[in-house]
């Protein structure tokens, strides 16, 4: 019921921002100053892109005859195609740890939603037309979705994984560090609300989140920074609970997602068949050498690392459970990311937007770069790269015919300054347009 009652909360809400600044279905035509070709990494000058139903019909020269009042005029932008962040939390936002706590025992899952809507909309403007949610309870990010999906709010195009699955006491373990006596209240969590402990378990609840309506699976493989318990990176999984899990998601047709810290963890996991390995702090020689293997992806969420290293020296932002662990772990994501780089790991952008706050999820491209990748690599890890860790390579991550009308603008040369990625100009998805220069 509580999930009922979000989502109908959810499909109420809404600001209006696609009509106000949006398209209709007839043919419309966008003239970019220029355009990246994120494959070959150069720019085409002077381009019109022809758009009929939310899809891209063709891409080709600007012409003085092609130029009308009814054309979206970027003349004087720079176009790219519509940003990819592959690991996001939109139902939830960092707060200092006494505001944390009083949500949880006071906020209600309408409460979750309705600020949900508002970081769903931060993101879009910031140019991420599609996202990946990896976690959230009570069904608050498939219900987001599906308001999205249907035009009711304003937010990027959503893959959702429903509740993450965790073992007991593990890092997605809505129970930790509770009193015996909530504990007592609320109950032991099982499959359903994506705990398990067993490989029969591990199957139960991958059907659950395909009852829940995910889009993918996100297990977590070993400890975490924010959760409430003593240890960040021990491993949370034997690898038969981890080979059933795959193995059933499979079954269904999903993706697998692994939180993971630490490189035992990691291994485990990418033995087990998981897609990606997401933050993977400490992976060792070891672990790159089976990324290698595999060809599994790596996500590196260095934004949430850089934050909660900086937050773990703020008295009382964290919990005294957490704050070893942010200021341990966070430090090392962004050296760990150039290690994996150099050695020729697959690499997707990916943030943990709700670590910290929605709508800067830009600002990892300037982290990767100062790590060692260049520009157009990390527009591509947001892009194409994105696009075929999501199963979607004909669809998202390209602006060319066929493909979603996802289409953002900034002023500037963002493969000479990456940075210019954080001031986006004009929002498009879908071929709606959500903000204007």
């Amino acid at each position: 019921m509580k999930q009922l009652y979000a989502a109908g909360l959810l499909a109420l809400v809404s600001t209006g921002s696609a009509s106000a600044g949006g398209a209709d279905a007839a043919a419309q035509t966008v003239d970019c100053g220029r355009l990246l070709d994120v494959k070959s990494g150069t720019w085409r000058e002077r381009v019109s892109i022809v758009i009929e139903n939310g899809t891209i019909k063709s891409v080709g020269p600007m012409t003085p005859a092609s130029a009308n009042t009814g054309n979206i005029d970027l003349s004087t932008k720079s176009c790219l195609p519509g940003l990819i962040d592959m690991h996001v939390h939109l139902t939830s936002e960092t707060t200092p740890v006494v505001d944390a706590y009083r949500d949880r025992l006071t906020a209600d899952p309408a409460d979750l939603a309705y600020r949900s809507v508002r970081y769903a909309e931060r993101t879009l403007m910031a140019g991420f037309t599609t996202v990946r949610d990896l976690g959230a309870a009570d069904g608050l990010n498939v219900s987001l979705k599906r308001a999205i999906a249907a035009g009711a709010v304003p937010g990027p195009r959503m893959f959702t994984a429903g509740k993450s699955i965790a073992t007991t006491g593990g890092h997605a373990d809505p129970t930790n560090n509770l009193s015996h006596f909530l504990s007592e209240k609320l109950g032991t969590p099982g499959p359903q609300e994506g705990v398990i402990d067993s490989p029969e378990e591990g199957r139960q609840a991958v059907r659950a989140r395909y009852k829940e309506g995910a889009d993918l699976i996100k297990i977590t493989a070993t400890g975490g920074v924010l959760s409430q318990a003593a240890n960040g990176q021990n491993s949370q999984y034997t690898e038969d609970e981890l080979k059933a899990v795959v193995s059933t998601a499979k079954d269904y047709g999903f993706r697998v997602a692994a939180h993971a810290h630490g490189a035992e963890g990691m291994k485990r996991a990418l033995r087990a068949g998981v897609d990606s390995i997401e933050h993977g702090t400490l992976m060792d020689d070891e672990t790159v050498a089976l990324f290698k293997k595999t060809g599994h992806w790596y996500v590196p969420t260095i934004s949430a690392g850089r934050y909660v290293a900086d937050k773990a020296k703020q008295e009382g932002y964290y919990s005294a459970l957490v704050r070893p662990k942010a200021a341990a772990i966070g430090p090392q994501l962004q050296a760990t990311f150039a290690r994996a780089h150099k050695a020729g790991v697959k690499i997707a952008f990916g943030t943990d937007a709700g670590v910290f706050p929605h709508g800067e999820n830009a600002k990892e491209f300037g982290y990767m770069v100062e790590a060692g990748m260049t520009p157009i690599d990390a527009i591509r890890a947001a892009t194409i790269h994105a696009a075929n860790l999501l199963d979607q390579p004909l669809r998202l991550g390209m602006i060319a015919p066929g493909f979603a009308a996802d289409i953002v603008a900034v002023d500037g040369d963002p493969l000479r300054d990456v940075k210019v990625l954080e001031q986006v100009k004009f929002v498009m998805k879908d071929g709606v347009v959500y903000k204007k220069p």
